[in-house]
């Protein structure tokens, strides 16, 4: 008997308790005006990120727009077989890594340091000008970040050119040559981002606590000493969570940079994935292996980030998940 009633209340709330499925329904309609705004957002990732995955299947096809999508051959790996087999694939993925890795190695770190360097600032009009001067290129297309750099650059125009040869050096096209490219891709990026990156870091900045910095002086820290023991600590769990988000993309270098600074002599250093797919896979409407490449690249970030999670949830107790 007492068997048959323990069995009974199995599954059922106690009195005066809420079951989970309850305890749900109930957090639902409390927070039904935070789910409503949350709600376009949403839609957007539904309709515009993970429909759109069902053509991923394209990588595994031969893909003939009279055919159709579903009424394409089925042909595997051939597509990734073909990539790797081919001629361009090493030059691409060595120009894509090394100008991921030292794009990080510079501009990671700038936002940073401007960020501490504009937090000491005491006077707040000339504070908040350099914030605002500092926010504007972030405003600016790719397409006219690049403009000026021509306008700024050219061998025939370019006031830097002038200044160049006025002080006894010979003139000089320095988008014809491929070693400049990486120093105009990654000085260009940093000139834009500067500002806007260092938004997070200024946040992060104005919640540590104010006393830390009050106790440090009156134990004789100085400036130095307080960056390294107090102001660093506090802002490296955001350091590190933007660090896992820039190397999740260690292959994604930025399509409209790299092909808007490309031209028939830099080449060699200039053409990496993203340009390699655009003239393959839509240039040569080649879709199917284009779609394949840029699958390869997605799972290759996506293992690159779940093993730098990992190192850092292990190194820091600080990651994504």
């Amino acid at each position: 008997m007492k068997a048959g009633i323990a069995n009974k209340s199995i599954g059922t709330a106690l009195p005066g308790k809420l079951s989970w499925g309850q305890l749900q329904l109930k957090k639902l309609k409390d927070g039904k005006f935070l789910l409503l705004l949350v709600l376009p957002a949403v839609v957007y990732y539904i309709l515009f990120k993970y429909v759109p995955m069902w053509g991923i299947l394209i990588a595994f096809k031969r893909y003939s727009p009279f055919k159709g999508f579903w009424g394409s051959n089925w042909v595997g790996l051939q597509h990734f077989k073909m990539f790797f087999s081919g001629p361009f694939w090493w030059r691409c993925v060595r120009n894509t890594l090394l100008l991921s890795l030292y794009s990080t190695l510079w501009s990671f770190p700038a936002p940073i340091i401007f960020a501490l360097i504009l937090n000491d600032v005491q006077n707040m009009k000339f504070k908040k000008l350099v914030q605002t001067v500092s926010y504007m290129p972030h405003f600016l297309s790719t397409v006219v970040v690049i403009g000026l750099l021509y306008m700024f650059l050219s061998p025939n125009t370019g006031p830097v050119q002038k200044i160049m040869v006025a002080l006894g050096y010979q003139k000089m096209d320095i988008f014809a040559q491929a070693k400049y490219f990486r120093t105009l891709y990654i000085a260009s990026g940093i000139w834009q981002s500067l500002g806007w990156s260092a938004i997070i870091y200024l946040a992060a900045l104005t919640n540590i606590d104010p006393a830390l910095y009050e106790s440090a002086t009156i134990d004789g820290a100085n400036k130095f000493q307080q960056l390294i023991y107090i102001t660093l600590p506090s802002i490296a769990p955001t350091i590190i969570i933007m660090l896992l988000l820039r190397l999740s993309h260690i292959l994604g270098v930025g399509f409209e940079k790299a092909y808007l600074l490309q031209n028939d002599a830099n080449h060699e250093t200039s053409d990496v994935l993203e340009t390699y797919v655009y003239r393959i896979g839509i240039s040569g409407a080649n879709y199917s292996y284009g779609t394949a490449v840029g699958l390869l690249t997605s799972v290759i970030n996506l293992f690159f980030l779940f093993i730098f999670n990992g190192i850092s949830r292990r190194v820091s107790e600080t990651s994504l998940w």
